[in-house]
């Protein structure tokens, strides 16, 4: 199963750009999975209605997509549990509130986002995947994004990094 994966989009107008976005580097998933803070309901059904589609909600989201999707998901696929969390909250690094907030769940790979900063890593064992984002880079140099493959012999993932003059 391959599965693209996004965050921090924070589009508020101009929801198109999504379907932008996933035409151009996401044709070929089965799935996207959005870490969180896209500002827009619409980019939601945009994504809906492109490919199988799971989300949470982030900080700066607004009511309608908090009633739309939870802030943190649990989900098993190709035998692999992946927790969802935006990563937001006051207390320690995103890093940390990520992984705090699966501590008693067991999952093997937990997916985050809030700080627009990409990071693949493993935190005692669990894989760690920050996409960073593909339209809001803030500090960052490029733009990101991660493509996840799992099959049950193993885990493929890409980070994949958009220069500003090609966004």
């Amino acid at each position: 199963m391959k599965i693209g994966i996004i965050s921090d989009t924070h589009i508020s107008k101009d929801s198109y750009l999504i379907k932008h976005i996933l035409d151009t580097y996401f044709k070929d998933v089965d799935m996207i999975i959005h870490a969180g803070d896209y500002i827009n309901e619409n980019v939601i059904k945009i994504i809906r209605d492109y490919k199988d589609f799971i989300g949470v909600h982030g900080n700066v989201d607004n009511d309608n997509v908090k009633e739309l999707l939870k802030e943190k998901e649990i989900i098993t696929l190709e035998g692999y549990r992946i927790g969802i969390f935006h990563g937001h909250g006051n207390e320690g690094a995103t890093l940390t509130r990520a992984f705090n907030s699966f501590k008693d769940d067991n999952v093997d790979i937990i997916i985050f986002g809030h700080s627009h900063q990409p990071l693949v890593k493993t935190e005692k064992g669990i894989l760690m995947l920050n996409p960073g984002s593909i339209t809001t880079k803030r500090f960052e140099r490029w733009f990101s994004y991660i493509i996840l493959e799992l099959k049950t012999d193993g885990i493929k993932v890409n980070l994949e990094f958009i220069p500003p003059s090609n966004s």
